[in-house]
């Protein structure tokens, strides 16, 4: 079942919607035509009591702002481009120098999680499709671009997301979502440092200040970096290490053992015994950003809930970052006439 309801408008006046999609066992993920944003996400636990899991904001207007980028679809490229630059077929393309010396996310205040959408609804699928076009130069990007977002819900509780994009000239596309994930509750107003995380990844890469890849693909053995075995995040996320430093915790991405293009598999999990909640991530990308809230400020989110720093964990699927830069890693480049096409799953089970 989808509903919908009047989320706000923009500065332009332009209506907002909220479009809430339910499943049968009255799970819900709340999707707004600003941004392709993930706002809610209702899900019982072992005992049947509901929380929204998601952190977030009530009102549209807030994430015209929204700093940490809550719930919020990245792209054209999300994550880190070393110098704001990257080559093309022998051509220079320059990007908004936003971080540091770096691009973070395309652009903070123009990327696709800060424009409106056109949204398709599917009773039949129990799915909402928001799409956007982009012209060539677009953020300083190649390519007329048309982008769509599908958010659909299973009756196994399974939140879909189903990215893809064409694009007329060679271009790179590397999209996530960016949501912060506490299977306490958004509004438990405490940190996810007791939950538990595995990753199918034994390798992850380095990073130097301002937190780009050496190019390094390092084995997480022996490194507070080895969630290979099932460990809460706690234990390790302030250890004397170097890397932890450089990003006041975990904000470091992970080589996704056993990559095949367009295979999806199962390549993590959230478990919280308190809340009695579970959540496993599939994805057919190479690899996954595990970033534990450390440049969280402490701010009021949804029902004015206090959002502390590590308030949420995120798992942002995603090619390396600078792969757009950076030949040692797979590029997400897209030649004329193809089809960028990649799913990404949260189950709770």
């Amino acid at each position: 079942m989808i509903t919908k309801k009047a989320f706000g408008r923009t500065i332009d006046k332009a209506p907002i919607t909220l479009y809430t999609i339910t499943n049968a066992n009255g799970m819900e993920a709340g999707v707004t035509d600003f941004g392709a944003i993930l706002v809610n996400l209702v899900v019982p636990n072992d005992k049947g009591e509901k929380a929204d899991v998601v952190l977030g904001y009530d009102r549209a207007k807030d994430y015209f702002v929204n700093g940490s980028c809550f719930g919020a679809t990245i792209g054209p490229v999300a994550n880190r481009t070393e110098n704001a630059t990257f080559t093309l077929d022998g051509t220079i393309y320059n990007l908004t120098v936003n971080d540091g010396d770096n691009n973070l996310h395309s652009d903070t205040d123009k990327g696709l999680h800060k424009v409106m959408w056109k949204a398709e609804v599917n009773e039949a699928d129990n799915a909402v499709t928001f799409t956007t076009s982009s012209p060539d130069g677009w953020l300083g990007f190649p390519g007329n671009r048309n982008f769509s977002v599908t958010y659909s819900l299973s009756d196994d509780n399974a939140l879909s997301i189903h990215y893809q994009a064409d694009t007329d000239k060679t271009t790179v596309i590397n999209m996530t979502n960016h949501s912060y994930f506490n299977l306490k509750g958004e509004g438990c107003e405490q940190t996810i440092e007791d939950a538990l995380v595995w990753l199918k990844a034994s390798k992850y890469t380095p990073v130097v200040k301002g937190a780009i890849p050496t190019g390094e693909e390092a084995p997480v053995a022996g490194t507070p970096f080895d969630f290979t075995t099932e460990k809460a995040v706690s234990k390790e996320v302030d250890a004397d290490s170097a890397q932890l430093a450089l990003v006041g915790g975990y904000d470091h991405n992970f080589v996704i053992d056993d990559y095949e293009k367009g295979k999806l598999q199962k390549i993590a999990s959230l478990r919280d015994e308190k809340a009695g909640r579970s959540m496993e991530v599939y994805t057919d990308l190479p690899c996954v950003q595990l970033y534990t809230g450390n440049n969280m400020l402490p701010e009021l989110g949804k029902n004015d809930a206090l959002y502390l720093r590590r308030g949420g964990i995120c798992f942002e699927t995603q090619y390396a970052p600078n792969s757009a830069a950076d030949s040692r890693f797979i590029q997400p480049v897209v030649k004329a006439g193809e089809t960028y096409e990649t799913t990404t799953i949260y189950k709770f089970v």
